[in-house]
Order: structure tokens, then C-alpha cells, then sequence
């Protein structure tokens, strides 16, 4: 059967992102908010990440703040989009998940990714030199080890012996590792949709299975935002696209700004190039043209859940846009 948009999962990825003036205090306390909500709206999941020394971002403890989330709320599935594992030790973030999974059964995911910290001096304060591929195939045995028995005689108390739903996250490039792993694959539209189209054939086609996951199972990770109109939807976007190529040329993520800001910034030519080219690839309208780019999305992807990750300087703004998904969608609470 082909996949549709109503047939087709919806979860949040939300990052904490910090608005000009805005405390990172009040961004979590937000982030909590909105997963209330978000269950509310029936998204099937809601998700935190991590990034350090971001003044943008204030989510830096993914695990911490799903607990926060979790806590409340009541039926929503709760993860990380994701934990970097080169940032911390496989026993570590076993023991992590193995409480979330205790406090909070059925309804904990561990998204794990392969990042590692923004600049020379996060790494280092990380105290992590272990970025290679083999590094981190050697940390993701380990830590799939500690939900099983246990491994050299150490063992993960809380994680052990339970079945913890794990997504790695990749670019194009990574999604052969998720099918060798037999994990389900979360990934973005990095280098083009074309690009993530054939990594998504390549994983189904080379996709071991494993304790973790009988078949592969795709989650497309994408922008999406809704409002009036067209042009409405993308001036909202802009804050992110400035924020991402102001990153990009200057080593920091800044807290957003109004569109009215970014239309008064002068941006060198590079930093023109990527601000143009962050907006691609996002789908935004009004609500039959974001129906319309989900559904064509959808079937070129084949995918088995959307995680809309979508920021903008105007929170009203955003909570609308994802009210109006779910309600496209056909999106209903747990509760009913």
C-alpha cells in the first residue's frame, strides 16, 4: 500500500532554541510546554537533542530534559534526536536509558548520532578524541551490549535485559551503517533529497535484520511550516536560515532574531549562498501546499514517520504550524 500522509507517523524533534532576549531557562521550561501540547495534538513522538557551548541552543543534556518530558506528560513516546555518542561513554548512556526506561516504560526511544562537538574547544572539553567511523562502531557495540548481557563483566543495571527502541541518526553517508546494524535509520535531507532517496534504497536493500528491528524502518527528518500563506510560511523561516549560516561563517549559533532583523543584516556572499541554501529542500504554504510536498515527500521516501524539526523567532507562530499539521494529518490524542 502506498504510504500516505494520514497514514503516516508524525513525531517533533524540538532543539531548545533560544529567541534574542530569551533566558535558556525559559527555552527548556518551553521545550516542556510544547511536548504537552504536542501529546495533546497526538504526534507520536517528541524528541530533545544535544548541543554544547551553543548560546543558540540550550538543549545540552538530552537525557536530563526527556526526563523533564516525560515527566510531563503521559502517553507520548519521549527520546533523544540524539545523544552523540563520541561525547560520552557506552556504560554511561546505558545506565542513562536503563533509568528512563524504568521511570517511564514503554514510552523511552534512544536516538543516538555520530556529531561531535561544534569547535576545537568543545571537543576538548568534551575530553573525547574517538571520531572515526570504527571508533564509533566499536562505542555502538558496546552500548547495544548493555541492554543484552551485559559486557567483560560490567553491567548496566537498569538497561539490562530490556528491549529499548534505538534510531541512529545519519546523513546519506550513514545510512549504511543503520543497515548493518539492523537499527531503524533517521535521516535528513543533507546534499538533497536525491541523495537521501538513494541512501533510503541502499538501507532497505542492505538492511540486516537484528534484536533491535525485524525490517527497516524509516524516519524522514524535515522543516515543515504552516501558515496563511506561502509567503507568510517562508519569512518565518528565515530566522533558522540566518542562524544556520551565520554558524557556518562565524563557528556560533546565535538565538534567533525577528525576520525584520535578518532583513536588515548585510550578508558577505558566502554567507548569502547559505542562508539561500538552508531554505531549500524545507516544505512550507499554506495548509493543501504543505499536504501536497508532505505527500510527495512520503512517496518518494517511502517513509514510515515524518520528525518535523521546524524553529522560528515567533513562538506563536510555531505552535500553530504544528497544531494545523496534526489537524491535516488527521492526527488524534492517545487519549481517544
Amino acid at each position: 500500500m502506498t504510504p500516505t500522509l494520514e497514514s503516516t507517523r508524525l513525531s517533533i524533534l524540538d532543539r531548545s532554541r533560544v529567541r534574542r532576549g530569551q533566558s535558556h531557562a525559559d527555552a527548556l521550561r518551553e521545550t516542556v510546554e510544547f511536548a504537552q501540547l504536542a501529546e495533546q495534538w497526538g504526534f507520536h513522538r517528541f524528541w530533545v537533542a544535544e548541543h554544547h557551548s551553543v548560546p543558540g541552543v540550550a538543549g545540552t543534556a538530552p537525557t536530563v530534559l526527556a526526563a523533564a518530558v516525560a515527566a510531563a506528560t503521559d502517553r507520548i513516546r519521549v527520546g533523544t534526536g540524539g545523544v552523540m555518542l563520541p561525547n560520552h561513554q557506552p556504560l554511561v548512556v546505558a545506565e542513562q536509558f536503563g533509568v528512563l526506561q524504568s521511570l517511564f516504560p514503554g514510552r523511552v526511544d534512544m536516538g543516538l548520532g555520530r556529531s561531535v562537538g561544534f569547535t576545537d574547544g568543545v571537543r576538548r572539553a568534551l575530553a573525547h578524541d574517538r571520531a572515526d567511523a570504527e571508533d564509533f562502531d566499536a562505542d555502538l557495540v558496546e552500548l547495544l551490549d548493555y541492554f543484552g548481557a551485559g559486557r567483560a563483566g560490567v553491567h548496566a543495571v537498569a538497561a539490562e535485559g530490556t528491549h529499548l527502541p534505538t534510531f541512529l541518526l545519519a546523513t546519506s553517508s550513514g545510512a549504511e551503517r543503520a543497515a548493518r546494524f539492523g537499527l531503524p535509520l533517521v535521516i535528513a535531507q543533507v546534499g538533497g533529497r536525491a541523495a537521501m532517496v538513494r541512501a533510503i534504497d541502499r538501507y532497505r536493500a542492505e538492511f540486516r535484520p537484528s534484536a533491535w528491528a525485524e525490517q527497516p524502518y524509516v524516519i524522514v527528518s524535515a522543516t515543515v511550516m504552516i501558515a496563511d500563506s506561502a509567503a507568510q510560511a517562508h519569512r518565518l523561516l528565515l530566522p533558522e536560515a540566518w542562524s544556520s549560516a551565520y554558524s557556518r561563517t562565524r563557528g556560533e549559533f546565535p538565538a534567533l532574531v525577528s525576520p525584520e532583523e535578518v532583513d536588515a543584516t548585510t550578508m558577505t556572499a558566502r554567507q548569502r549562498d547559505l542562508f539561500e541554501r538552508a531554505l531549500e529542500d524545507q516544505i512550507h504554504g499554506a495548509e493543501t501546499e504543505v499536504a501536497d510536498a508532505l505527500g510527495h515527500l512520503i512517496t518518494q521516501s517511502g517513509a514510515d514517520e515524518i520528525l518535523v524539526h521546524t524553529s522560528t523567532f515567533d513562538r506563536a507562530a510555531r505552535l500553530d504550524s504544528h497544531r494545523r499539521l496534526a489537524r491535516l494529518a488527521g492526527l488524534r490524542s492517545p487519549a481517544h
